[in-house]
């Protein structure tokens, strides 16, 4: 099971005891995934499709106890190759729809237009509770939503068909901290966050809080293993840092010895050379610590940079390059 099913399947398990909660959930369910039929014999008629059992059975427990009308609920096999349930969640005339309809404010007039969606559902946002809130936007997520697998990237979406649900949605995600933006995909809008903490208080706000659990592992191990990482890189890059600058330093030396004589250095730069001939593999500090007296990493680093310079400046002198 993905992600993004285990999340839908626990937001399913939310229990829900105001009706004014009950309300807001199910009108973001019909506005974001609800198609309206028309027809002259048999009326009008609200069916919501999914391929979560949970789901439709949420959509059901819902209309049921808001409305005291029972939907008829179709099961099918998808065509395609992998051949997915679908089910279908049909709310019809026989079955109270004008209720329905009455309750979440849809326009019967203008609902064979190619936008009724659009008109499916006018809540009060400014004035909803908090708790409102809430369940409209575990509706939204349920009725149009996914999110990634946190494992590789962080990313949520619900899909709108309209802008003007895009900002409904968006500004519900505003009110709790959350930095949604909106982009436009073929005929449909979406509205998603892709911050890994704004996708952890999103679950926390529709409650999905093991589903909050477990990504929060995932961040942290994640984050420990950037941070493993990133110590690795740069202790890596010191090392090679310091075994150039060694082979560098070994290599002038050794052109001194050849060209100039390393008897003619002064000897605190006589000293160190031979040290450095001798112990190729040792830290500055270690090279240091064998002078007497001894010497600092810095007082170290000081002298093999004059043998570079010494050695630079030889070759100049000689039409040599290095």
């Amino acid at each position: 099971m993905s992600f993004s099913s285990s999340v839908k399947n626990e937001l399913c398990r939310v229990e829900i005891n105001k009706k004014c909660c009950m309300y807001s959930e199910l009108a973001a369910v019909i506005r974001i995934g609800g198609v309206v039929n028309l027809s002259d014999g048999e009326g009008i008629s609200i069916s919501i499709t999914t391929e979560n059992a949970a789901f439709a059975r949420r959509v059901f427990s819902l209309a049921k106890s808001i409305f005291k009308v029972y939907p008829q609920v179709i099961i099918r096999k998808g065509k395609k190759l992998k051949k997915h349930t679908l089910y279908i969640v049909v709310i019809s005339s026989s079955l109270g729809v004008h209720e329905f309809v009455e309750n979440i404010g849809l326009n019967l007039q203008v609902a064979n237009s190619l936008k009724a969606k659009d008109k499916l559902c006018k809540l009060d946002f400014p004035k909803m509770d908090i708790c409102c809130k809430r369940a409209y936007l575990r509706g939204t997520f349920l009725a149009g939503g996914s999110i990634s697998d946190p494992e590789k990237t962080y990313h949520l979406e619900i899909t709108n068909h309209s802008m003007e649900s895009a900002l409904e949605v968006c500004s519900l995600m505003k009110d709790f901290g959350l930095n949604p933006k909106i982009i436009k995909r073929k005929n449909s809008f979406i509205t998603y966050l892709k911050e890994g903490e704004d996708l952890v208080d999103f679950l926390n706000v529709t409650g999905a809080h093991t589903a909050l659990l477990e990504m929060e592992n995932v961040r942290i191990l994640k984050e420990m293993r950037n941070n493993v990482n990133r110590l690795v890189n740069c202790e890596t890059a010191n090392l090679d840092k310091t075994v150039n600058a060694s082979v560098r330093h070994i290599e002038n030396i050794k052109y001194i010895n050849e060209h100039i004589g390393l008897g003619k250095l002064p000897k605190g730069l006589r000293e160190i050379a031979e040290l450095r001939l001798k112990y190729k593999d040792a830290s500055l500090k270690e090279l240091g610590e064998m002078l007497d007296p001894p010497l600092g990493k810095s007082g170290v680093n000081h002298r093999l940079r004059k043998l570079d310079r010494l050695a630079q400046q030889d070759r100049e002198l000689k039409g040599e390059k290095k």
